[in-house]
């Protein structure tokens, strides 16, 4: 899968963008090294944008959302 930016977007807002979550953002990087110096990017920059788990444990809960057993 593929992204194409706009005007504005970061590494972070992309990632919750595609993901829901900025922890993904190094995932991004890591998969399209040659903008990893890019903090603001320009439109029409296409990204590769790699499969990730995003299922939610219950260690990414705050504690008060955890079920205790």
């Amino acid at each position: 899968m593929t992204y194409t930016t706009v005007q504005g977007d970061m590494w972070d807002s992309i990632a919750y963008k595609l993901y829901g979550d900025t922890k993904f953002k190094d995932v991004l990087i890591e998969a399209n090294t040659e903008y990893r110096r890019i903090y603001i990017f320009s439109a029409g920059i296409v990204l590769e944008v790699p499969e990730v788990e995003t299922r939610v444990t219950p260690d990414d809960l705050p504690p008060w959302k955890r079920v205790s057993g």
